[in-house]
């Protein structure tokens, strides 16, 4: 997730300032310019034209040309409602698949390399370990000078390719448990082999190829890279230290169009600030649309990691919605005394007690109260089926959030 003009106070946020919002140590890349405003009237409530823009732009990969574009986008629609909107960048560390695969028998099995694995090209015989690849699953298996196959579940991914190597493998492939498009997924820990995934489709067949094993090409095709990120963030002119900040991040995951997850926290953040324009709210908020999410939280710890102590601790609560497009009941988690709130303006709603991984996390670790808006699971979750939001829950989520957001201010 990832975030000029010139008034005289300086905000609270350290390096930043109305000329700039560049986080301390981080790059910055602003658009001077106000960007060319369409003449359509500002819309007030969330449709699927604000989600449907984002998706449009394909998958908003952090550090990609997509997301370039919808921030660009975001920054054009919050200006024509009349805010300041300005970008902040920020960079961290990203481990790349440049394209993987497994080649048997001449057939081409595309994978995707787990985050933290060795770089490599080697052939080898293909051994199948039963189960898991828990250390005893290779008591009766001879994976010496061999690549070694298991299935995904049970142990960590660390845990079974350091079982593999320790083993004498020299690679690791992991077949997904169950059906659907590649996983991606972070070994968690340095090992020194190569290491593969695969989808159930593509290889629950070769688990079974044990009797004479067959060989195989390996490919792991990997870079370890800096990201630029590009955060949002969105106040009236004048407006240094809210009381309020409300949020989401735009960006998605690779081959998903993120509707869900999470043009629709987007569009409902948007959609609040076109409301709250001329209310006396617009005086008291900041908005923002987070980058790097989907690769650990990166804008929204920028944020908080670049404001100053002062800026945090006038802050009365932090709203973050994310997938809040699908699924009739909403659910709310946080600070117990803004659930509370929460629930006491609307009763039909559902609070839960855990705060969950999303942008609102960084600001709970920093002691600012939040309150995380979300509507379960979405079986198009990280996948490119994720293409549709309804619009009557954007449009309920947004309503709850506005009348939240007002009473939190006061």
């Amino acid at each position: 997730m990832q975030w000029q003009r010139s008034p005289n106070k300086k905000l609270l946020v350290a390096g930043l300032s109305v000329l700039s919002l560049a986080v301390a140590g981080c790059s910055q890349a602003i658009d001077a310019q106000p960007l060319k405003q369409a003449q359509s009237a500002v819309q007030t409530k969330p449709g699927n034209a604000d989600v449907q823009a984002l998706v449009n732009f394909g998958p908003r990969v952090a550090g990609t040309p997509a997301t370039e574009k919808a921030s660009n986008y975001l920054l054009q629609e919050y200006r024509k409602a009349g805010y300041v909107a300005d970008i902040q960048t920020f960079s961290y560390p990203k481990f790349v698949d440049l394209g993987s695969n497994l080649t048997i028998d001449g057939k081409v099995i595309a994978g995707k390399a787990l985050n933290g694995s060795q770089a490599g090209k080697l052939t080898a015989p293909l051994v199948v370990v039963p189960n898991f690849g828990r250390k005893d699953d290779y008591a009766n298996v001879n994976v010496k000078g061999a690549i070694a196959i298991v299935k995904r579940g049970e142990i960590r991914f660390l845990e079974k390719a350091q079982n593999a190597a320790d083993s004498g493998a020299v690679g690791l492939v992991v077949v997904n448990n169950k059906p659907g498009t590649l996983f991606g997924a972070t070994l968690g820990g340095k090992v020194k082999i190569p290491v593969l995934a695969l989808t159930d489709e593509g290889g629950k067949a070769l688990l079974t190829v044990n009797q004479s094993p067959r060989q195989v090409n390996l490919v792991v095709n990997t870079r370890q890279g800096n990201i630029t990120g590009r955060n949002v963030i969105a106040r009236l002119p004048g407006v240094t230290q809210p009381k309020v900040i409300l949020g989401g991040h735009y960006d998605s995951v690779v081959d998903s169009p993120g509707a869900n997850d999470n043009a629709s926290g987007t569009a409902v953040v948007l959609a609040i600030a076109r409301t709250s324009a001329k209310t006396p709210l617009a005086r008291q908020a900041w908005f923002m649309a987070f980058d790097g999410e989907e690769d650990g939280l990166h804008g929204s710890k920028a944020f908080v990691s670049g404001a100053k102590p002062e800026f945090l601790q006038g802050l009365k609560g932090m709203l973050n919605f994310d997938m809040v497009g699908v699924n009739d009941r909403l659910l709310v988690g946080g600070t117990q005394s803004l659930t509370k709130l929460a629930k006491s303006t609307n009763p039909e709603i559902t609070t839960f007690g855990g705060r969950g991984g999303s942008d609102h996390a960084p600001f709970a670790s920093a002691n600012v109260p939040v309150l995380f808006f979300y509507r379960g699971e979405d079986p198009n979750y990280h996948s490119p089926g994720d293409k549709n939001v309804d619009a009557k829950l954007l449009n309920e989520t947004a309503q709850l959030g506005f009348d939240l957001a007002n009473k939190i201010q006061k």
